[in-house]
């Protein structure tokens, strides 16, 4: 039987943000501890880079400002984003981020996803029929698919994760 784990300091975030290399960007450290509940994510956006407007429908995401200066962009507008700032991404916003001039670290923090599964449809579903073929082959998206959470990017310009904020592919 496995022990369950204990708690415990994972990181100590002055020592890493310094260690890491100042033109590195995306997810500087991820919580990557087997058995958790929760996902953790510390990111660096560089000066005037953004994480695109998007909506998360599953999950509330709890993001804290460490170091440099940004905004959030919300329907009603841009809220300037400084250090210690707490902010409360409730699922179904809608959301962005840009960098300052600084540039942008921060902490986010939310349930962990669940697994994808392969379940049986409900017995009241509607058949599932193939489209009438068109003729050549869907377009690939696998640019827009992110190596990290592998969380499929609805906006075709971003060049960061909404989830992570690991770089994405070109």
């Amino acid at each position: 039987m496995t022990p369950p784990p204990t708690a415990r300091v994972l990181v100590t975030l002055d020592e890493d943000l310094a260690r890491a290399a100042a033109d590195r960007q995306g997810a500087l450290w991820k919580l990557a501890e087997s058995g958790r509940a929760l996902d953790a994510n510390v990111v660096r956006l560089p000066p005037g880079a953004a994480v695109g407007e998007h909506t998360d429908h599953v999950l509330d995401v709890l993001l804290v400002v460490l170091d440099g200066d940004g905004g959030l962009g919300t329907p009603a507008g841009t809220e300037p984003l400084a250090p210690r700032a707490v902010v409360w991404l409730p699922r179904t916003s809608r959301r962005s981020l840009t960098a300052g001039e600084r540039g942008l670290v921060y902490l986010t923090a939310h349930p962990r996803r669940p697994g994808l599964t392969v379940a049986p449809a409900p017995p009241d579903a509607a058949p599932v029929r193939a489209p009438a073929a068109e003729g050549g082959e869907p377009p690939c998206a696998l640019n827009h698919v992110c190596a990290a959470c592998g969380r499929l990017c609805g906006e075709r310009d971003a060049r960061f994760c909404a989830r992570c904020g690991e770089a994405l592919p070109g």
